[in-house]
């Protein structure tokens, strides 16, 4: 089956952002990180920032943070907490983008939301904990926090986000159709295979 959809899943600081971007500019289809945020902020009312920070991590690295969820305004949000609410939307939005045609979508949970299309290959990007600690101080600057705390806790809620909405375990091979590490295989490496990947599966 032709892929023509990519999703790609990443450990932070393992360049899965940049990686999804090298293969969009290189297939020249449409490439979904901001934009899709921006799509969803728009669709739900919340604010960019919000969108962002929550639309793929939980509210802190436990459960328990969705079963104390703050509830909707019934009648606004049919009653849902807001997590649940941002997530109904948030996926309405990537099955609508899927819809469109071909494309590159990073994060939010893009590859449980569209896992029944034969069209999409899932990709999971990840690294050793030295080479994202290196990348995400070169990127975006030292903090309060060490880069190994900062990778720990980043990652830690994306995986309780993840299996809170999908059941399954963020990172698990099974999960995806390939697994790539980019502090091995380098970034644009990555990018290659999974292009190569693709136009092969026609």
């Amino acid at each position: 089956m032709e892929k023509k959809i990519i999703t790609i899943s990443r450990e932070f600081g393992s360049g899965g952002r940049t990686v999804g971007r090298k293969i969009a500019d290189m297939l020249g289809i449409p490439f979904y990180d901001k934009e899709l945020v921006e799509q969803v902020a728009l669709e739900s009312g919340f604010a960019p920032k919000f969108v962002e920070e929550n639309g793929e991590h939980s509210p802190s690295g436990s459960f328990l943070s969705y079963a104390f969820a703050p509830q909707g305004i019934p009648g606004v949000m049919n009653g849902l907490s807001t997590a649940d609410f941002l997530w109904n939307i948030q996926c309405s939005v990537i099955l609508q983008l899927a819809d469109q045609g071909p494309c590159v979508i990073v994060g939010r949970n893009a590859d449980y939301i569209l896992k029944d299309r034969e069209d999409v290959l899932h990709a999971f990007i990840h690294a050793d904990k030295a080479f994202r600690a290196d990348r995400i101080v070169r990127l975006y600057g030292e903090s309060e926090k060490s880069p190994e705390a900062r990778l720990n806790e980043k990652d830690k809620r994306r995986k309780v986000n993840y299996q809170h909405y999908t059941g399954r375990t963020w990172g698990d091979a099974h999960n995806y159709n390939i697994c790539l590490d980019s502090g091995v295989l380098g970034v644009d490496a990555c990018a290659d295979i999974i292009i190569n990947i693709v136009k092969n599966s026609k």
